[in-house]
Order: structure tokens, then C-alpha cells, then sequence
């Protein structure tokens, strides 16, 4: 089964200097945190924002294409998380039929974002992800530990 999340913001993990997409289904009840690179989350935060680059990001490109040839982006489904890394497909419909393209999951976010398709993750996923772990990692945080998104 799957859960509908939305993006519900970026934060910046000085112990990892990386950056985490926080994912939150529509209750709040489930949240998933997918560690992403800094041009990865500037890529989201461009589609968060509705930022448009004076040059297209090969996110846009993406998007521009798929128009380009009457394709649609219907949904981004992060799909298995095996050893810390998280898996996700894009399911596009083009002519007659859907299709299934593997994906990071920060691609398949930041391409759904900009196309206005949702963002899906399986329960398994969300069951796989540790919440107490995340938790710890929530309380040990300092306001000074946020850091802004440049991009």
C-alpha cells in the first residue's frame, strides 16, 4: 500500500553536511527524512519556491520534454530503502500506456514538484526507516544546527 507525503521542508545536517527532504503524509502521523546533496535540495528548493533559473535545470529540461512530447508525470513513489539508500520511480503516462522509470528519490521529488504530480512512498519504506533513530537526531538539534539552503 501506498502513502501520499508531501514535502514538508529542507533541513541542512551539519554531522553529515548533507542535506535531509523531510517527507510528512497529509496527518503528520508519517514522516520520512531522505538525505540529499547540496545540488540535489537546491533542485527541490527551486520547485518549492517556484524559482525559475535564468537557465533550465536538467530538472526543468526534464520537464520541458516530457510536455514536449505530450507525456505526463502521474506520480514519484519512493519504493525500498536497502542499507541507508532510498530507491524511488517516476510513473509517467505517454500514448496508451504507463510507464515506470527508475529514479533517485530527489530527482523523482523534484521532477514531481515541478510537474504538480504527487509524492508517494510504500508502507515498507516507512516501517524500514528508523523513527527512533530520527527522533534522537531531532532532539540533539541546536537552532544554530539549521543551516539555509544556498543555492
Amino acid at each position: 500500500m501506498l502513502t501520499q507525503m508531501k514535502v514538508r521542508g529542507l533541513l541542512f545536517d551539519p554531522y553529515n553536511n548533507a542535506y535531509i527532504v523531510i517527507l510528512r503524509d497529509e496527518h503528520c502521523a508519517d514522516m520520512l527524512p531522505i538525505w540529499v546533496g547540496k545540488s540535489e535540495a537546491g533542485a527541490i528548493s527551486f520547485a518549492l519556491e517556484q524559482v525559475s533559473p535564468p537557465r533550465p535545470t536538467t530538472h526543468d529540461l526534464l520537464k520541458s520534454i516530457l510536455d514536449n512530447v505530450d507525456a505526463k508525470v502521474l506520480s514519484a513513489v519512493v519504493t525500498d530503502l536497502k542499507d541507508n539508500t532510498y530507491y524511488a520511480k517516476i510513473h509517467l503516462w505517454y500514448g496508451d500506456s504507463e510507464y515506470s522509470v527508475d529514479s533517485r528519490p530527489s530527482d523523482a521529488i523534484a521532477l514531481a514538484l515541478r510537474a504538480d504530480a504527487p509524492i508517494f512512498t510504500s508502507e515498507d519504506v516507512l516501517r524500514k526507516q528508523s523513527s527512533e533513530e530520527l527522533e534522537r537526531w531531532l532532539e540533539n538539534l541546536k537552532p544554530e544546527d539549521f543551516g539555509k539552503l544556498e543555492t
